[in-house]
């Protein structure tokens, strides 16, 4: 099985980074960006895809795209599966690995979990662990105070993605990170599970299988909701997501050159404060229509990184 860890980033290697470089069986690659400090990557143990990599690769999707933002990480992706990857570990470079992480992935085969069946459009992972006053980012604050975990049941499934969870500083959104200040350690007895319904996951510790990259795209030019509407779209598609235990250690003091303030966080969110609970109604009834929350550079983006793997 060929497997691959893919990010992109503008900070000098971390330590993160030099782990993840060592990791064996793994094949690091980071797409870098503009402002990135190549010469550092070129002497990382890694495949490292230079601005001038992805534009003559790339031309028209780096266009696309554009410079100085997160989703330059979609190169990194393709690449991983132009190589032929199986298995995409997808993260950044501000969370520390255990040194589980990576093994005894509960991927390409059938795994018996519990599965929270709810009535809500939307499942939100973080409330179903021991921290049940916090939410995921991207998740509609109109249901924080409706979320129900009273229905489970076991089930049998074969997973697409493995969201892997995240000691210390959890992906929560601005506004819950500035009322509650998390500092999380996770019962691992809280996990496996998933969820009838779509959910949010991340891009900074998610596992993904070979199939579900053509329908994967981090989508540019709507800031903090790149990933999170990634993945309630694929999970409308009907490819299925297990929440897995924390295998990092979230530490945002890692990596500063790319560190916003919780404010300016809540301003590249506040897309989705508007927008997250129309939008999973909407996938619910049609996948399709996201393309009506995307802007049209976006839109095209994905489509275009569609034709370039087929």
């Amino acid at each position: 099985m060929k497997k691959f860890i893919v990010t992109t980033s503008i900070n000098t290697p971390t330590k993160v980074s030099e782990t993840f470089a060592q990791k064996e069986g793994w094949q690091y690659i980071v797409a870098g960006d503009l402002q990135t400090p190549h010469e550092k990557y070129q002497e990382l143990d890694c495949l490292y895809l230079s601005p001038k990599d992805q534009e003559k690769q790339y031309p028209k999707l780096s266009e696309l795209i554009g410079w100085k933002c997160i989703q330059r990480r979609n190169f990194a992706i393709l690449k991983a599966y132009e190589l032929g990857a199986d298995i995409i570990g997808i993260i950044d470079d501000d969370n520390d690995p255990l040194e589980s992480w990576g093994e005894n992935l509960l991927l390409e085969r059938e795994q018996e979990v519990k599965s929270y069946e709810t009535a809500a459009p939307v499942f939100d992972p973080i409330g179903a662990t021991n921290y049940k006053h916090l939410w995921h980012r991207g998740f509609p604050l109109e249901l924080i105070p409706s979320r129900d975990y009273s229905d489970s049941r076991q089930t049998k499934i074969k997973f697409d993605i493995q969201a892997d969870f995240w000691n210390k500083d959890p992906d929560v959104d601005a506004i819950c990170r500035m009322e509650h200040a998390p500092n999380c350690e996770f019962d691992d007895g809280n996990f496996p599970f998933t969820s009838n319904k779509l959910c949010p996951f991340n891009s900074q510790n998610t596992f993904i299988t070979r199939d579900i990259v053509k329908d994967y795209f981090l989508f540019p030019h709507i800031e903090r909701m790149q990933d999170i509407w990634a993945a309630y779209y694929v999970t409308a598609l009907g490819y299925k997501v297990l929440y897995n235990k924390p295998s990092v250690t979230s530490d945002r003091n890692l990596g500063n050159e790319g560190r916003y303030s919780i404010i300016n966080d809540m301003k590249k969110e506040y897309l989705g404060y508007e927008n997250n609970f129309e939008l999973v109604k909407d996938l619910n009834e049609d996948p399709c229509l996201i393309q009506k929350y995307l802007p049209g550079k976006s839109w095209l983006a994905f489509k275009e990184y569609q034709n370039i793997i087929s």
